[in-house]
């Protein structure tokens, strides 16, 4: 079993997150546990931690602690979740986005470029939805958009195109099969264009965005006042669905204002700039490149 990665901001995100060592939190992303493990060693006796993951793999790492329980789902049911515990608030919730070093370094996992595998990507390996499934069957159009709207790739008509020409030839199962379909890729951009594709493929596969949009929006009601947010991300899709609900509790458009101009949101952010890593952590741990934190403070009622 490949390792977990070093959590990222470590010290950082736990500073910003626990305001009450008393308190109840929640890690949305457990992983390797280097977040909840930390956090853990904040609270006193008195204090409760719930943490989520949807990936078998990350049951290994389970805490053996009684301040500590490990939620087995998807972070988008954080609230319900909760509820059945008897949990209505919160004092801070984490989520630390993204793919783990372990599901990046398992080959049959699919999720990296750098091992040939199975087209598969699911962060829950029950689910039924994978890499494979999309390259193979859905349409034309809807390959070109989530090129476009998950992978930010330019000429994405032209690349869902020639996955369609591919598999009318033969089934597209395995990694090195689609990067084979790319082959007129420069060597000099193909790292970044897989790195996009790829990611593109694991969004669609995970339901990524609308899953961050559902736990954004549930810790409006789940996080009391005064508690905090606390939001790792590795992507600008990401980020800046993060910022836009920090700032006014919406991902599009703007809130309706009063008379005066003001508006009423649920959250205010900690900083207005984003934080990321030093350039020490960087070097040390060469996944925490492309963080970016952001911090929020959940507004009185």
């Amino acid at each position: 079993m490949s390792e977990y990665h070093n959590p990222v901001l470590l010290n950082d995100s736990v500073d910003a997150l626990i305001i009450d060592a008393s308190g109840i939190y929640v890690d949305c992303t457990f992983g390797g546990g280097g977040h909840s493990r930390e956090i853990l060693t904040r609270l006193d006796q008195n204090g409760k931690l719930f943490s989520f993951d949807q990936d078998v793999d990350a049951l290994r790492n389970k805490i053996d602690d009684p301040r500590f329980e490990l939620v087995e789902q998807n972070f988008r049911f954080l609230k319900n979740n909760l509820r059945i515990r008897g949990i209505k608030q919160v004092d801070g919730v984490l989520g630390d986005l993204g793919v783990s070093s372990h599901q990046f370094d398992t080959p049959e996992r699919g999720f990296s470029t750098r091992f040939d595998g199975e087209l598969d990507m699911r962060m829950n390996q029950n689910a039924k939805l994978s890499a494979k499934t999309i390259i193979n069957e859905y349409e034309e159009t809807d390959l070109a958009r989530i090129f476009y709207d998950y992978g930010e790739l330019s000429g994405s008509y032209r690349l869902a195109k020639e996955v369609v020409k591919a598999r009318t030839e033969k089934q597209i199962e395995t990694i090195d099969e689609l990067k084979q379909i790319f082959s007129f890729i420069p060597k000099m951009k193909e790292n970044k264009f897989f790195a996009q594709m790829f990611q593109a493929l694991r969004i669609e596969v995970n339901d990524e965005m609308a899953a961050l949009k559902d736990m954004l929006m549930q810790c409006t009601d789940v996080i009391k006042p005064g508690g905090r947010l606390v939001i790792i991300s590795y992507h600008s899709l990401e980020d800046r669905l993060t910022k836009r609900f920090m700032k006014n509790g919406m991902f599009e458009g703007e809130p309706e204002r009063d008379v005066y101009g003001n508006w009423s949101a649920p959250f205010k952010p900690l900083q207005s700039k984003v934080i990321v890593p030093t350039k020490e952590e960087i070097n040390e741990n060469p996944r925490a490149r492309s963080a970016k934190m952001r911090i929020a403070v959940r507004n009185e009622e």
